[in-house]
C-alpha cells in the first residue's frame, strides 16, 4: 500500500508541472500575439 502512495504522488507533480507548463505557455502566445499585431500596425502605418 505504501507504493500506491508515492506514485499517486509522482502523477500528481508530473500533472502539476505539466498544467504549470501549458498555462505558461499560454502566457506567451498571448504575449507573442500582441507584439505580432503590434509589428503589423506599424508596418501598415508605413506603407
Amino acid at each position: 500500500m505504501g507504493n500506491l502512495v508515492y506514485l499517486f504522488a509522482a502523477y500528481t507533480v508530473i500533472w502539476v508541472v505539466l498544467f504549470a507548463y501549458v498555462i505558461n505557455l499560454s502566457f506567451k502566445n498571448r504575449a507573442l500575439k500582441k507584439k505580432l499585431e503590434a509589428l503589423e500596425s506599424t508596418k501598415k502605418g508605413k506603407e
